[in-house]
This record gives structure tokens, sequence and C-alpha cells, in this order.
């Protein structure tokens, strides 16, 4: 089968706590904010839930089979309950599960969520795999690469390589915190191959180490690492988007009322993003349709369960206000 996605991430088990008795300080900017629970004492909390098959990646495949596309997943899980889970719901939500590793010994990741208001605090922890890409009797339409954990280098060379030997596929990269940390220099040729980049602002700054606030310098500092098409988002400010075509602006899709728990909305906009380049619309198309996938993923709990069909895209879409475009910067 030829897949018009394939996800490559570490898929995950995140389990939502969520905080009843907390408090959040920030400083004058409302900027550098730190949860606070009571140290040292019982903290209560409202209810707990877990949510399987998730990580940048996997939230990505699940976006883009939602969407009708042929969508497959390669990441690892342990030879454990949590990884057959895993498995399950990837099937269960139309993603290929054929190219998943099951490696004995190692522990399926699981990630915890502290959610406060509607906003939260993932604690993580990344098993250490054994990193390879499949062999594929055709190369996909795209690559999706996501959050990888330490010690991925090499793989991440790899995809490279691929990515070089076979220019039909297209490559999608939306960087992890490690793969962030790791700096442009080690993963200069996964840059020179990208497609599209998605990234938010604060992220841009560090890749770019600046201090930088105007968007459009952001993207042309990103752009120049290599990636054809850069996407910067800024939280409820929006999105921008830069390609050879030019640069735009799109204001976030509004909120059909307040988000319960933000999990996933940088995803939702990324894979839809893509999904609908496969689709055939210009990449500022794709993104507005990407942030109004985004605006009702944050209406659920977790990065999956709000993800719409392309028919409520269209139908949003078709309702959209007046100044929902994307505007020339």
């Amino acid at each position: 089968m030829k897949f018009d996605v394939l996800a490559i991430g570490d898929p995950t088990i995140d389990c939502f706590i969520r905080l009843k008795d907390a408090r959040v300080n920030c400083d004058i900017n409302d900027e550098n904010c730190m949860l606070s629970v009571r140290f040292g004492d019982k903290v209560p909390f409202e209810f707990a839930v877990e949510i399987p098959a998730v990580g940048n990646a996997a939230n990505a495949s699940v976006a883009c089979a939602r969407l009708g596309l042929r969508a497959a997943f390669r990441g690892s899980v342990g030879n454990d309950k949590n990884g057959q889970l895993i498995i399950d719901t990837f099937a269960k939500n139309g993603v290929d599960t054929s190219l998943i590793i099951t490696e004995e010994g190692k522990v399926t990741n699981y990630h915890y969520v502290l959610w406060y208001e509607s906003e939260r605090t993932i604690f993580i922890k990344h098993e250490h795999f054994t990193y390879s890409l499949p062999e594929l009797s055709e190369p996909p339409k795209w690559i999706y690469l996501s959050s990888l954990g330490e010690g991925t280098e090499k793989y991440q060379h790899e995809i490279a390589s691929y990515a070089a030997a076979h220019p039909e596929t297209k490559l999608a990269f939306q960087p992890g915190t490690f793969q962030i940390k790791l700096g442009v220099e080690e993963l200069r040729d996964i840059y020179e191959h990208t497609e599209i980049f998605f990234c938010n602002k604060q992220e841009a700054q560090l890749i770019l180490k600046t201090k930088e606030e105007d968007e459009k310098k952001l993207l042309e500092g990103i752009r120049g690492l290599g990636p054809k098409i850069v996407v910067v988002t800024d939280g409820r400010k929006g999105a921008y988007l830069m390609s050879n075509e030019g640069a735009w602006y799109s204001p976030m899709y509004p909120d059909p009322k307040p988000p319960l728990e933000r999990t996933g909305a940088g995803d939702a906009t990324s894979s839809t993003t893509v999904a609908y380049i496969i689709k055939g619309l210009p990449p500022q198309g794709a993104l507005l349709r990407g942030l109004i996938n985004s605006a009702y993923v944050v209406q659920e709990i977790g990065a999956q369960k709000g993800l719409l069909t392309p028919e409520k895209i269209d139908e949003y879409y078709e309702k959209r206000p007046a100044d929902f475009k994307a505007t020339p910067l």
C-alpha cells in the first residue's frame, strides 16, 4: 500500500490529572508562568483519565486518517498491555499499525498531564527504543516527523537520507523538545530536506537563538535553514506562514465556547495543514482548515477526541467570520 502520510515519532499514553487546588504565578508580562501546589501535602484532584496512542506524530496520524487519508504510524511500544492498547487504539482510528514495533524488555511510554483551568503541564519520559526505518514497498507521499527522544540522532539522519533519496516523498517536520535542544547543526540535514516546518513563536526563537519578536523575520530565519514552507503559531494571536509565494497571517478560528483543555491544538493545526495540502489546497488555505480543527480539539480532553471530519471542517469553513482569512504580511 502507498501511504499518503507516514507519521514517525514516539507514541505514548497520557494520563490527565485534573487539579482543583493549585496556583499559577507569572511575571509582570504574564510570561514564565509556574504551576504551584502545596509542597509536602496531600493535594486533591477532581479526576484522572487515560488517553492512549497520543504524542505529536501519533496525533498527526489520527488527524490525517480522520480526514480520509491513508495514514500509517512508525514507532515503538513495549511488549506490555499499554503497548497493545496503543496499537488497538490506532487501529480503531483507521491508522495502519503494520509498521509499529513491539520491543521485548521495554516499557511503553506513559506521561502525566497536570491539567489546571484550560492549560496543562506534561511530565514526559521517553523510553529508549531501537529505531529504524521500515522496509517500504512504495515511498509514502509524505513523512510527518515529530517528537523523538534522546539517542535518536542516527535515526533522524536516516530519515533525512531517505527524503534525499526519494524526492517524491515530502517531509513535514514538527520538532519536539529534544529535537529543538539538539540544535540546528545536529539536524541540519532534516531542516534542509523539509518541505513544511511547524513550530510556535517561542520555539522559533529558541531554534534561531534570538529574542526577535517580528514574526516575518522569524519566518525568514527558519526558511533560511532549508524548509520551503514555514508555519509559526503564536497562541491566541494566530499563525504566520511563509513560502516562495509570500507570507501570510491567519487569525485563530473563534472558539465555539471557552476551551476545555489545550493539549493537541498545535498538532491539529500542523497535521490538518499537511492533510489539506495533500488534498490539493495552497498552504495558506490549508492552514485555515488547520486552525478550524485546532479550535475544536480544545473543546475535548486530549488531542484526538475533538478532531473533525472533512465534512465538519467544510461546514465550519463555510460559516467562517469575514475576518477569518489569510492576509498578506
